[in-house]
């Protein structure tokens, strides 16, 4: 469908035009995007909110479209909703004008906003970490966003999120920090300090980690697991294993994604041990997607054609 036949339909109150018809929106831009801003601008809250998350669910399923520039409007909305699942939406964005953009939603009027704009300053210090970025200016996202931190003001969601995106820098005064929030007594501050010794890649975090998987607390059992899914260390696979036999459904899942992201030889053997013990269909899913991440570990260039569909034939076998 073109834009012309598109932009008519968009404030239809009856109904809302089907995905398929949402590809023209696709790479969006000149006087195209200028026509689109002035239909936005009508619609209901409701129909820019839905348009987003059609949107975003479209993109996360089909590399090849690019609906970053309406996400780029959507983080000027006048609604909550619509900014904050725009910045989630930008997620891989690459423009160079939305760190900045970001920095300036960290002082959002709604904590939601604040909130997610700290953990997509997040990804931006990940790429850094990983790949170098030139052009990204470092030193201002981490002040901007230790400055969030440090706000005793400032909601303690909105200080774990700028806590959390932090924890990738391989710095002293991040380690320092991480400490600080762990052993402050504050519940929400201590479970994103969790959440950033994963992604600090420092092993030194590990046995506070595998402790908290003995958490009353499931939302800190949930983060501990990932976490030690993201430091990557096999020690870690004993008690990950032991925590895909958690009560919480999250958490089961969360620990077996871990012991798939850790890979090697150890990780399938637990997996497969777990499979073997288990009738479950969501944990026996679970299980074959995590093979399918230890077979990247150990392939990293993808050139497997198939999955490990041995949990699978297992299953099969129990309902004959």
């Amino acid at each position: 469908m073109s834009l012309e036949t598109l932009l008519p339909q968009l404030d239809n109150p009856e109904q809302a035009p089907p995905a398929s018809d949402l590809t023209a929106l696709t790479r969006l831009g000149g006087t195209d995007r200028e026509r689109f801003l002035a239909v936005w601008r009508t619609l209901s809250v409701q129909r820019r909110r839905d348009i987003i998350d059609l949107l975003a669910d479209m993109a996360e399923d089909n590399v090849e479209l690019d609906f970053d520039n309406v996400f780029l409007i959507g983080l000027l909305d006048d609604d909550v909703q619509v900014r904050a699942q725009s910045i989630k939406a930008l997620w891989e964005s690459d423009d160079r004008d939305l760190p900045g953009v970001l920095i300036r939603l960290l002082r959002d009027p709604e904590a939601l906003v604040r909130a997610e704009a700290a953990l997509g300053l997040g990804r931006f210090l990940l790429r850094a970490e990983l790949e170098g970025k030139r052009g990204l200016d470092v030193p201002a996202i981490e002040q901007a966003l230790r400055s969030i931190l440090l706000d005793e003001s400032e909601l303690t969601d909105v200080r774990g999120r700028a806590l959390e995106a932090l924890g990738i820098r391989s710095e002293d005064w991040v380690r320092d920090e991480i400490e600080r929030a762990y052993t402050g007594g504050d519940r929400r501050m201590m479970i994103s300090a969790v959440h950033a010794m994963g992604r600090n890649a420092d092993t030194a975090w590990l046995a506070t980690i595998i402790a908290e998987m003995e958490s009353d607390d499931a939302e800190m059992r949930f983060e501990a697991a990932t976490a030690a899914g993201a430091l990557g260390d096999e020690t870690a696979i004993p008690a990950l294993a032991g925590l895909a036999a958690d009560d919480d459904a999250e958490v089961q899942e969360a620990a077996i994604a871990a012991i798939g992201e850790i890979g090697g030889p150890a990780a399938r053997s637990a997996l497969h041990a777990i499979a073997e013990d288990e009738t479950d269909e969501r944990v026996l899913g679970a299980v074959t997607d995590a093979l399918s991440d230890a077979d990247f570990v150990e392939d990293p260039l993808g050139f497997k054609m198939h999955l490990d569909r041995s949990v699978a034939d297992d299953a099969d076998e129990d309902e004959e």
